[in-house]
């Protein structure tokens, strides 16, 4: 028999997916067979899988021990292989705004095994003294939004499981204000605009293709641009998504004929200069709640800009 105490970063997730993370080797149906007959307990109680778990709550264990005594510290600790070094827009107890640079990927994939923003947060917070793998059941500092790789901008890391579950609703009811630069090739027709349209993603090209008019498995998509200055050959212009899809603004743009400067795919490897990417930077964040925030609630109306010199495009014009 073991047993597991919940800590503040375990409380408030169902109990199958605490398992989950915790015992990632052993197999969801001897999980649910566990938990069905009473092998794992709540408080010395029989428990259901969807069951919230509460700080100080106490999982009794009556499971084979190799699943406590797999490897979880090399797994945790494969994180320390990527470099600690951050650029930091905005720091405090619950999380931090971070100026991911182009050419970073957000996780690791099958190309980068160890290195990717996250891997770095985590190696910066150990570094701190701010994350101990060893004290953590089933919480890592986590990325509550995704840019792509050549893409780059504003990324918010959650310090805590609390800061992460507020964060990650906050952005699915869109309370979360995102604002991208991009250098544009040509000047579209109207200076200011709200696009609507409906896109669909081809996989295996990771490809968007956008429509004016609802298709079958199309998503709505909907992008506020605002041209800033022009030259006729190329615009300057800020853009706010109002819903986020994969490569929305690359698509969107390209698709009333004003592509981004560099982007091979959706239309235009012209840039002024030798961009080795596409001309797109998330540069400003602004936390607009409308409901309650819990601890988080302190940064409601609070605005944060990347500084501009460092976006590389914007000495084009």
């Amino acid at each position: 028999m073991r047993t597991l105490e919940i800590k503040k970063n375990d409380a408030g997730q169902r109990l199958d997916k605490f398992l989950q993370k915790r015992f990632s080797t052993m197999p969801k149906p001897m999980m649910y067979m566990y938990i069905r007959k009473k092998c794992i307990k709540l408080n010395g109680k029989k428990c259901d899988i969807n069951v919230k778990l509460c700080e100080g709550d106490v999982l009794t264990f009556f499971i084979k021990d190799e699943f406590f005594d797999a490897p979880q510290k090399q797994k945790s600790y494969a994180f320390l292989k990527a470099p600690s070094k951050l650029q930091i827009v905005y720091e405090d107890d619950n999380l931090l705004l971070l100026d991911k640079k182009p050419g970073v990927i957000v996780h690791q994939d099958k190309s980068y095994h160890f290195d990717s923003l996250v891997a770095r947060v985590q190696h910066y917070l150990y570094d701190k003294g701010e994350y101990d793998p060893e004290r953590e059941q089933a919480f890592s500092p986590a990325l509550v939004n995704r840019i792509d790789r050549n893409t780059g901008g504003i990324v918010i890391a959650a310090k805590n499981a609390e800061a992460l579950r507020i964060l990650n609703q906050k952005m699915k009811t869109r309370e979360l204000e995102k604002f991208y630069l991009c250098l544009l090739c040509g000047k579209p027709k109207q200076s200011e605009a709200t696009l609507r349209g409906f896109m669909t993603k081809n996989e295996s090209k990771n490809k968007v293709s956008v429509f004016s008019h609802p298709v079958e498995g199309g998503k709505e998509m909907v992008t506020k641009y605002r041209v800033l200055r022009t030259n006729g050959k190329y615009s300057l212009a800020e853009v706010e998504l109002m819903t986020g899809r994969t490569h929305q603004i690359r698509a969107h743009m390209a698709s009333i004929g004003t592509p981004l400067a560099g982007d091979s795919k959706y239309g235009s490897k012209k840039a002024p200069g030798d961009f080795p990417y596409q001309a797109l930077y998330s540069y400003k964040l602004r936390f607009r709640f409308t409901s309650d925030a819990g601890i988080l609630n302190y940064l409601n109306g609070r605005e944060f800009e990347v500084a501009q010199d460092g976006i590389w495009f914007l000495s084009s014009l």
